[in-house]
């Protein structure tokens, strides 16, 4: 007897990825809270670590084609099936129109990883739910049109500050077959999408939070005096967003006196320049790369450090964080938090009481960063601050029951 597959499909950029933890932390809070799905994603994983939360997750996961040249033969054959089920010429027009106003070759991979998506998902699906509101959530409309399905999202950051107005107001509106529900992790991108909703009451505002019991308690950590040396470090790929260029400026800026060493987790296509930069300043030495850590290791090296630095800010292209999860794993180990005041960052750190918010100037962080390697007394009450902040107002459970309440009202629709 064959088993009955799940009710729900969920559709991600790639899985597993070492840098999207709150995905990973968030499918398996709903596992355990009874949802079975099963994940559908467009890419093939590139990260060789896996962090252990990956493992925990017991859904099937399905690989659509990563492009629609390495499988032709599957390709065709779904499209021979999507082309006959109910939905599909509507899909199609929609398609087209999303195409004539974005001729990539990215639109068209996506409409052909739908046709594969609503030719091979099973008889029991019932919706869709769709990491970030960019590609996933295109693959995972046009697939649910062709299947005459409801579907919904999880929008995050670079996916709501780079989508095209058009798009995003679409996917959006129930005459375009939009979303039947989104959720997104800020209240900074939360007021952007309900604004452009049929109902602002459409887009939830559902911080991932932190699933606390993940974690080991803080460590004990004995106070660092001022004329000690002291231990920098960030985690996060090296990308425009993230400000390390001008970190690494700031870092030049510090007086010879100070004693300080930066350590780095994260891939990202700009180490090799990143490095380059600290080479032609003077600082390589003080400075460790350790490429992508799986998170043990993230939160063992955040035990051993003095201060958390993630300078974000607005890429040329307004992709920008939205609340990077990182601050919060940092303030879960009692680590003072230096930031800067970009899109909802401000939401979980008040500047001088949960952390220290600094402009993303090299100036300003040099000072920023002088400030915390002369006043650990201060940073320690900082840190004692944000924990408790997060201890009482970013816990995993609320969120996962307004999104576990959502998906259980569009399944029943369905």
């Amino acid at each position: 007897m064959n088993t009955p597959r799940p009710p729900l499909a969920v559709v991600v950029k790639g899985w597993p990825r070492l840098s999207e933890t709150f995905i990973a932390q968030e499918l398996v809070a709903l596992e355990a809270a009874g949802h079975a799905f099963e994940i559908w994603s467009l890419r093939h994983p590139t990260d060789v670590k896996r962090h252990p939360l990956h493992a925990q997750l017991k859904a099937r996961v399905n690989y659509l084609p990563e492009y629609l040249y390495e499988e032709p033969e599957r390709v065709w054959r779904a499209r021979s099936i999507a082309q006959s089920l109910p939905g599909y010429a509507e899909a199609y027009r929609i398609w087209r129109a999303d195409l004539r106003r974005d001729r990539t070759p990215n639109r068209i991979r996506r409409f052909g990883q739908a046709c594969v998506l609503a030719a091979e998902m099973p008889d029991e699906v019932l919706g869709l739910y769709a990491h970030f509101l960019h590609t996933p959530s295109s693959v995972a409309r046009y697939a649910a049109i062709m299947r005459g399905l409801p579907w919904s999202f999880s929008a995050h950051a670079k996916d709501i500050w780079t989508s095209p107005e058009w798009e995003l107001e679409e996917k959006l509106s129930a005459a375009h077959h939009g979303a039947a529900f989104g959720a997104t992790c800020t209240g900074f991108g939360a007021k952007h999408l309900q604004e452009m909703a049929d109902t602002p009451e459409q887009v939830d505002l559902v911080y991932h939070g932190l699933d606390l019991s993940r974690f080991p308690e803080p460590p004990k950590r004995s106070l660092r005096q001022p004329q000690d040396p002291v231990h920098f470090m960030s985690v996060g790929r090296l990308v425009e967003k993230k400000g390390f260029d001008r970190l690494i400026a700031a870092l030049a800026l510090l007086p010879a006196s100070l004693d300080w060493h930066w350590t780095h987790i994260g891939g990202g296509g700009l180490g090799d320049l990143l490095q380059g930069i600290a080479e032609d300043a003077g600082i390589a030495g003080r400075i460790t790369w350790r490429g992508a850590c799986d998170q043990p290791e993230v939160i063992e090296a955040m035990r051993n450090s003095d201060l958390f630095v993630l300078p974000s800010r607005v890429a040329a292209d307004g992709d920008r964080d939205g609340l990077p999860n990182v601050l919060m794993e940092a303030a879960s180990q009692s680590l003072p938090i230096l930031s800067t005041p970009v899109s909802a960052i401000p939401e979980f750190i008040d500047h001088g009481t949960h952390g220290l918010l600094s402009e993303d100037s090299p100036e300003a962080l040099a000072e920023t960063l002088l400030y915390a390697a002369r006043h650990p007394q201060k940073l320690a009450a900082m840190a004692d601050s944000a924990l408790t902040r997060l201890r009482t107002d970013f816990g995993m459970d609320p969120g996962i029951a307004q999104l576990s309440k959502r998906l259980n009202a569009m399944l029943q629709g369905g």
